[in-house]
């Protein structure tokens, strides 16, 4: 079963994925993606809002289908909520598998799905001023290719 969470305090990613890698002593490759709020272009935070009765139970849709698709021993995927600042960790998604290969693909799957079909409204503050980030023609360019 996939440890999928929403949280809406800060978590330390290298702990996170250390305790992962330490549940499974017999994956012999774990792959991982640390999201972050970027630093920069006068962003002084971010917001991510989404409908609580939806996001959770989508979520852990996701992982059921992620190990579904791969051979994997564990899928962890942690994702914020509420305001953060530049520097703080956004979302972690990490699997781990006997092979590399499987690993990669249900992490970089994982991802590309919490980025095009996500159950959250981003919102950036700059310069004082609150604006509601939409998403990117390239997020959808990535979740077309896996199907």
């Amino acid at each position: 079963m996939a440890d999928v969470r929403l949280l809406t305090e800060p978590f330390d990613p290298a702990a996170e994925l250390s305790a992962f890698a330490a549940a499974y002593p017999e994956a012999g490759g774990i792959a991982s993606f640390l999201g972050q709020v970027r630093a920069g272009g006068g962003v002084e935070a971010l917001e991510l809002r989404h409908y609580a009765p939806l996001t959770l139970p989508a979520m852990r849709a996701l992982g059921v289908q992620v190990q579904g698709r791969w051979d994997l021993d564990g899928l962890l995927v942690i994702h914020r909520s509420g305001v953060m600042n530049p520097g703080d960790p956004i979302v972690l998604v990490a699997a781990a598998s006997r092979h590399r290969r499987d690993a990669f693909a249900a992490a970089d799957f994982a991802m590309d799905h919490l980025k095009s079909e996500s159950w959250f409204w981003k919102r950036e503050q700059a310069n004082g001023q609150w604006r509601w980030v939409e998403p990117r023609e390239q997020d959808f360019e990535d979740i077309a290719r896996w199907q």
